[in-house]
């Protein structure tokens, strides 16, 4: 990945590498029209978005990377802030402003990015989560939290991929109740991701702060989105947010859980299509 200009296959995606001072970032870019970011969640890629991607190409250039660390995007060797990998790409393509959409850890990047460079983002759309700085209190989720701290320190990556896996049927189903495609490309990803870091390797990763109270004076529209099946941690988070903004609303995907744009992507995209419209 060195030719920022020549796109590359993987995986049945047409990358691009964007060079960076340390390491290159991988990202999709297709279509015309108002910019449309799309951020994955944490260990994932950008091929969560498979279901969003090409039909929102239509009408929009959609941009969907892959952050560092990521996919196929390099590991961070020195300190870093992901909204400054993002805002480095969108002024590297000219793609702002742009409504930016995120998802669990890319809702906290998306944030992040409406603050720290506010002339890059002309709305946002946050999908189970709130900011880049989580309050997690229920019991469900500090579980799967210990797990992934015992395989860490067991260097246990299939454990770890298992205990992540758990998000996609959330705390009231099984994941046997889960799409099994839907579960088999969530795996996927994260194995790779997981697969990219070792255990010894400690993460250079620069927090932004102070963001849900930055957050509440941001006056740009805001859509929360959850699945009714996500743990109250993140449908709390989400909601909060929501109502902190001016121009917040929230909307509910039922039957899903943490990835509904993935479970039910027909209802998914009626929403972020509407939320489109209204934005202009």
């Amino acid at each position: 990945m060195t030719d920022a200009s020549a796109p590359y296959e993987t995986d049945g995606s047409r990358l691009h590498a964007f060079p960076t001072d340390d390491g290159t970032l991988a990202y999709r870019d297709t279509g015309r029209g108002t910019p449309l970011v799309l951020l994955h969640g944490g260990f994932l890629d950008h091929r969560m978005w498979d279901d969003q991607i090409d039909v929102f190409a239509r009408h929009h250039r959609v941009v969907a990377p892959d952050v560092r660390g990521h996919g196929q995007s390099a590991n961070a060797t020195r300190p870093f802030r992901q909204t400054d990998d993002l805002a480095a790409l969108l002024r590297h393509l000219d793609a702002g402003p742009a409504v930016v959409v995120g998802l669990s850890m890319g809702a906290g990047i998306a944030v992040d990015t409406a603050l720290e460079h506010p002339d890059l983002v002309k709305a946002l759309v946050v999908c189970g989560a709130g900011t880049s700085e989580p309050e997690f209190r229920s019991p469900w989720v500090l579980a799967v939290q210990a797990e992934w701290a015992r395989a860490t320190a067991a260097g246990d990556a299939a454990a770890f991929v298992d205990a992540t896996m758990l998000f996609a049927a959330g705390p009231h189903r099984a994941l046997d109740d889960v799409d099994p495609d839907v579960v088999r490309r969530l795996r996927e990803m994260t194995e790779q991701t997981v697969a990219k870091h070792s255990r010894a390797e400690a993460s250079p990763l620069v927090p932004v702060t102070d963001t849900w109270a930055r957050a509440a004076r941001l006056t740009l529209p805001l859509l929360a989105v959850t699945g009714d099946l996500d743990t109250s941690d993140n449908i709390g988070m989400a909601e909060r947010l929501a109502h902190s903004v001016r121009h917040g609303r929230t909307a509910t995907v039922p039957g899903t859980a943490h990835y509904p744009n993935m479970e039910r992507p027909e209802v998914f995209n009626a929403l972020l299509r509407d939320f489109l419209a209204a934005t202009g």
